[in-house]
């Protein structure tokens, strides 16, 4: 790990609008440093600061730093053009913070910033450790409100990717095969791209049950053959498309997560097509009650199912 003086001063252009203003700058691909940073943001400072994320690629980096150093330590830039490095770089924030202003107060007690100094090059020692905790439950790249949707999602492609399995297991019949493999393959897609999405640790603790219940789901009509099979498909896919289209809608009305956005909608498709191609296969076909009864059951199923994976 890089150590940088703590103070270091630098040649810093300053116009009349940011003279007085400070630059704070951060390693924002640090989920901890993100969530530390955050909190700053959110109070009223006494005097302006310039956020800058020294991670992206066209950060304007202050003249004489590299940005290994930068990311290897907190940094701020006075409007006097001293960098100020560690704990001394925390000492100057905290003294235009509101509620944060009496650290700075500790630090100038004799012998207090060396010791503050101390205790952060230490932590600098285990940051990689708890940054790795941090990755596992970052969300900070999905709406708040949507964490508990991203589960569900997950938990339902999961439950998707077992049910063609399951038609697999039970069925010899060559079209509803072709059928179950073709969209066994986009429904993998899906549960990847949701996987890269959502923290280890936020993700289902229930993954063995989903599997469990969507391989029923599958072969149990396989067993009783194509009608069965493509009457339960439908049935899932009409509950997953509106499942879909509510979190559409809701990133809609919110605004922002274009990427997320564009993601749901072609997942929402991909799902459409699936129950169009289902019911195609239905159209020839009389559904039996019992078969009728057993969609009922599916549907209402995946809407509990959705509401225990939002929380568990």
């Amino acid at each position: 790990m890089n150590q940088s003086p703590a103070s270091i001063p630098v040649s810093h252009e300053q116009t009349p609008a940011n003279r007085q203003a400070i630059q704070v700058c951060f390693d924002g691909s640090c989920p901890l440093c993100r969530t530390e940073i955050s909190i700053y943001q959110g109070l009223n400072s006494s005097t302006p600061i310039q956020w800058l994320d020294v991670s992206t690629e066209d950060a304007p980096l202050p003249q004489g730093l590299s940005k290994a150093t930068l990311m290897a330590r907190f940094h701020v830039a006075q409007a006097d053009g001293e960098v100020l490095s560690g704990a001394r770089a925390f000492a100057a924030l905290w003294s235009r913070l509101p509620g944060w202003r009496w650290l700075s107060v500790i630090a100038r007690v004799p012998g207090a910033l060396s010791l503050m100094e101390a205790a952060y090059r230490g932590f600098l020692t285990i940051r990689p450790s708890i940054q790795s905790v941090f990755r596992r439950l970052d969300v900070s790249h999905l709406p708040p409100t949507m964490v508990g949707d991203m589960r569900s999602n997950q938990a339902g492609e999961t439950g998707a990717v077992w049910i063609y399995r399951g038609i697999l297991a039970a069925t010899r019949d060559a079209s509803v095969r072709e059928f179950a493999r073709a969209h066994l393959e986009t429904e993998r897609k899906h549960l990847l791209a949701i996987n890269a999405l959502l923290p280890v640790l936020r993700r289902s603790k229930l993954l063995i049950g989903w599997r469990i219940a969507g391989f029923l789901t599958g072969s149990i009509p396989a067993i009783f053959g194509r009608e069965a099979v493509f009457a339960t498909i439908e049935a899932v896919e009409t509950f997953v498309e509106h499942h879909y289209q509510v979190q559409i809608d809701q990133l809609l009305r919110r605004g922002g997560h274009a990427e997320l956005l564009s993601l749901l909608i072609e997942f929402q498709s991909d799902e459409r097509s699936h129950r169009l191609e289902a019911i195609e296969n239905l159209n020839a076909l009389k559904t039996p009650r019992l078969i009728r009864s057993w969609c009922r059951l599916v549907s209402v199923g995946s809407e509990f199912a959705v509401k225990i994976a939002r929380v568990i």
